[in-house]
């Protein structure tokens, strides 16, 4: 069985930076077991696999250990190959999936995904758990799929050294650093070695929750932010109360054939 598929930087204009995602096209649901080995061979953050479901496609992620029920970059990525490669010719493509329905749509010289928003509350228990996972004492705790850590400067998230067997002891998908930006309105860095990670490039999903918290802190829906890897991306987000839109650019590295 032959299957298509294209390696693509998302959340960035340029390759070689923000997030390498895999996006596989196939014409029919292919096994749980296949998608995980493929994922595992590939050895990226996220692979996608999308499928033809009706008038809309399913995508299911994984990493090179787990199967994901959200993904930002990899959606992007399928996005950015399906428009790329002539299979969607309007201005918005829905995906069903774990998480429910999404909507990846153009937007000027970006595309921007339509994902649910998830707000963490705050959980200030976790602080000491933070600082001796991540080396630095946060000013806020925070939870929510992903565990929250607010810092109040952008060089203390930068000079963050995580013990990553500490980080993996936190009992949800990871670690969001986070704080004010210089130039941005927030920045980020997130941990997720549970998922197969250390460090993520660029995660899309963890801003369903950095967006609505910033946007209620800074009072305003419309935001710029960064990650801080050092391959870097850069996302504008928009909180629409239930809903978060994330935007970015895309860049294809390969495309290619799978012989599965």
């Amino acid at each position: 069985m032959k299957l298509p598929l294209y390696w693509v930087d998302a959340f960035t204009a340029k390759r070689f930076h923000g997030n390498p995602a895999a996006v596989v096209i196939a014409g029919t649901t292919l096994d749980a077991a296949l998608m995980q080995s493929i994922a595992m061979e590939n050895n990226l953050a996220e692979t996608a696999f999308v499928v033809p479901d009706g008038a809309c496609y399913g995508i299911r992620w994984f990493t090179p250990t787990v199967e994901v029920d959200l993904c930002g970059h990899a959606t992007l990525a399928s996005a950015f190959s399906l428009y790329q490669h002539g299979l969607v010719t309007g201005d918005s493509i829905k995906f069903s999936s774990a998480s429910g329905p999404l909507c990846a749509s153009r937007q000027a010289d970006r595309l921007a995904l339509d994902f649910p928003a998830r707000p963490a509350h705050v959980a200030t228990d976790l602080i000491p758990t933070l600082a001796s996972a991540l080396g630095s004492i946060p000013a806020e705790a925070h939870s929510a799929q992903a565990t929250m850590a607010v810092f109040s400067t952008e060089e203390e998230v930068r000079a963050l050294r995580p013990d990553m067997a500490q980080v993996a002891r936190v009992p949800t998908h990871g670690i969001i650093a986070t704080a004010p930006g210089r130039q941005a309105d927030f920045v980020s860095r997130f941990f997720a070695p549970r998922l197969g990670i250390p460090e993520d490039p660029v995660t899309g999903a963890t801003h369903c929750t950095l967006a609505p918290y910033w946007s209620r802190r800074l009072g305003k829906k419309q935001l710029y932010a960064q990650q801080l890897s050092n391959r870097g991306g850069e996302l504008w987000c928009e909180d629409r109360g239930n809903r978060v839109s994330i935007a970015g650019h895309c860049a294809l590295y390969l495309s290619g054939e799978i012989d599965a």
